[in-house]
């Protein structure tokens, strides 16, 4: 029995694709399919089930399944030992990171520490905070820029990127255009854009209006800040967005902030606090934590 075959058969099994399979662990199909079959040999039954579209493990597959995961887990931990030891860094680590936060330059950032340290690699997935949250929680991220109006969860231990106000994005002829700063209730009547649902921003936007009793629809949403205000920039509404999200608006707008103080976001670095954490995604994390440190004092 060797590791890269339980490697082949847990890779088949979470896929449920030969094809799929073979490409997550870059070897072909044919090689994949030999392999398992010489696991299947030597244990003296069949592990999978490749009589329907999906294929799905056999009783004896099931039972095989949490021993081989345990035995890849068990090769993974004895190779980070080593590289302790050794000093090295190499991996994988799967960051996240919210559409807002494009003006840390989180993927320069990345790109600076995968220089200094080529064994590692880094994936890097961009969504919404509910989403990528709930990918920290079951173990898809390592770590997450994440844009939050509340307490994050108390599964996540967290750092404080940036508090950043809520403002009010419009022409410079419209009729807010010439004010220092405005109350939420102003925008009522008005069509509003913002971000997705999902987002934090959105989400205190939200129920700040619904608490207030305000009726003043998002009728147009989007995960890129830049598309908002280009679409403010065309008459289309308010956008209302974090001022650190707004990296170009021309002299044809103006950037209203809000005089309610609970109108406002909060940037945070974010990383599981329930499990390990290997080094590789340790030191990326403290990479950013330094950068972040670094800009925040110049």
């Amino acid at each position: 029995m060797e590791i890269r075959q339980l490697e082949y058969f847990v890779a088949v099994v979470e896929d449920g694709n030969f094809t799929r399979a073979a490409a997550r662990v870059h070897v072909t199909q044919p090689g994949v399919s030999a392999q398992i079959r010489r696991l299947e040999r030597e244990l003296g039954y069949e592990l999978l089930d490749r009589s329907g579209r999906t294929v799905r493990p056999t009783a004896v597959g099931e039972a095989l399944l949490p021993h081989a995961k345990a035995a890849l887990d068990a090769v993974r931990n004895a190779r980070l030992a080593v590289d302790q030891v050794a000093g090295l860094l190499r991996g994988r680590v799967h960051v996240g990171m919210v559409t807002v936060v494009a003006s840390l330059d989180v993927p320069g950032m990345l790109a600076e520490f995968q220089a200094d340290h080529p064994a590692v690699e880094i994936a890097l997935r961009q969504g919404g905070t509910d989403d990528l949250v709930d990918a920290l929680k079951d173990g898809e991220l390592d770590m997450a820029f994440l844009g939050m109006a509340g307490e994050p969860p108390s599964f996540l231990r967290t750092e404080v990127i940036r508090a950043d106000p809520l403002v009010a994005v419009v022409r410079a002829d419209d009729e807010l255009a010439g004010r220092d700063a405005l109350l939420l209730k102003e925008l009522a009547g008005r069509q509003l854009i913002s971000l997705p649902t999902d987002s934090g921003t959105r989400h205190r936007l939200d129920t700040s209006l619904a608490t207030a009793g305000i009726d003043a629809p998002v009728a147009f949403s989007a995960s890129d800040p830049q598309v908002l205000v280009d679409m403010a920039a065309r008459g289309s509404g308010v956008a209302i967005l974090p001022r650190g999200a707004v990296r170009s608006a021309g002299d044809e707008l103006r950037l209203i902030p809000f005089r309610d103080p609970e109108l406002h976001g909060r940037l945070y670095l974010a990383w599981p606090d329930d499990r390990t954490i290997d080094p590789a995604a340790q030191a990326v994390i403290q990479h950013a934590l330094n950068r972040i440190q670094d800009r925040s004092t110049t």
